[in-house]
């Protein structure tokens, strides 16, 4: 019986042995913590551009600054709505002086176009980028989630500030306006609990 019938095999077939396998299961691996370092990179990015500026970033702070300085920055204020959600969304006001180190409020106004409540995230960024850093929010409708009812139409705060540090920063000593730019995207409707899941389904018996 030649060896193709009998499986056994020939010195064209190749063995696969312990090695081979190894070799596979690190290349899954490798490939497992590529993905999940893919995803993980998405919100440690979000952290370090907030934290830094980086990219036009906002910084978020907690208090306002104990001095103001003599120099006036217009800012300007932009917004969009990404396709797929049924918003209106604008600033009320297109622009403000701000005093750096003074404490500001500006609204937006968002309203649902849809006859469903309708969900959505803001992303936002300054430009220049590099006044990112030392443009600071203390309060904003893009630190969560914003849900709209059918037809709902609301005002959101946003109270920021402009760090007296810039007055250091020599690339930006000729700063004359900076630009803060929303854009909403839709949101997923969060998920039912787990009562409302279960039901009112009554006591078994």
């Amino acid at each position: 019986m030649d060896a193709m019938k009998t499986g056994q095999p020939t010195a064209s077939t190749p063995r696969r042995g312990p090695r081979h396998g190894l070799v596979a299961a690190a290349c899954a691996m490798f490939v497992a913590a590529m993905v999940g370092m893919a995803y993980a990179a998405v919100p440690l990015y979000a952290m370090f551009c907030s934290l830094t500026g980086f990219g036009g970033a906002t910084r978020v702070g907690t208090a306002a600054p104990e001095t103001t300085i003599d120099r006036t920055i217009t800012v300007r204020f932009d917004a969009n709505v990404a396709p797929g959600l049924p918003w209106v969304f604008k600033p009320e006001q297109t622009s403000m002086e701000v005093k750096v180190g003074e404490t500001k409020m500006a609204y937006y106004m968002a309203r649902n176009e849809a006859a469903t409540p309708t969900y959505a995230n803001a992303t936002y960024n300054v430009t220049p980028a590099q006044a990112g850093f030392y443009f600071v929010k203390m309060q904003c409708f893009c630190f969560e989630e914003q849900t709209l009812a059918g037809g709902e139409k609301v005002d959101m705060p946003v109270v920021f500030y402009i760090d007296p540090a810039i007055a250091e920063d020599e690339d930006l000593k000729n700063l004359k306006t900076i630009t803060l730019s929303y854009t909403f995207f839709p949101a997923k409707p969060p998920a039912p609990k787990a009562a409302a899941v279960q039901g009112a389904g009554g006591k078994g018996g």
